[in-house]
């Protein structure tokens, strides 16, 4: 695993930002953003399941579609996805086919699972998305669990209607 810079724990805080958006409009408290090998915002993404009614309407799924129409493979190769959680296994995989190369990821999989628990609008899977990864043929760099309370925090109450 690569280290963390300054740079990458900023837009890191960029996405726990638009995670605690999301929650605010009233869908699940996850955000995503794309920036370039410089380190600038390309796209921001939240979370879509409450207002669009889409199950699959995951930040950074939503991110990845986004990103698949504006970029090329070879640039997107160059990017890195920051992401308020560790991405899921359909999100893994919306990574994956759109090309992009690193991921930098706040709360883990387990720990997301562990905290929302058996919850029917996240049956989160423990699957880390270095699984998905290494199960293709595509190089995607994973830097995370990194600022794991931060990520929590916007979660404070969500699942439990507290």
């Amino acid at each position: 695993m690569t280290t963390a810079t300054d740079a990458d724990l900023a837009l890191l805080r960029r996405s726990i930002d638009l995670a605690a958006q999301s929650r605010a409009r009233g869908d699940h408290p996850f955000g995503a953003l794309l920036a370039d090998a410089d380190g600038k915002v390309l796209l921001e993404a939240m979370n879509t399941c409450g207002t669009e009614g889409d199950r699959t309407g995951h930040a950074e799924r939503n991110l990845m579609t986004a990103a698949s129409k504006l970029y090329d493979v070879d640039f997107l190769a160059g990017c890195t996805m920051y992401t308020s959680a560790e991405p899921c296994a359909m999100c893994a995989g919306s990574v994956y086919w759109t090309g992009v190369g690193r991921v930098v990821h706040g709360m883990s999989e387990a720990a997301l699972k562990a905290l929302i628990g058996p919850d029917p609008e996240n049956l989160t899977m423990d699957l880390p998305c270095t699984a998905v990864f290494a199960a293709g043929q595509r190089r995607v760099e994973v830097v995370g669990p990194l600022l794991a309370e931060e990520s929590a925090a916007v979660h404070d109450g969500f699942w439990t209607g507290a």
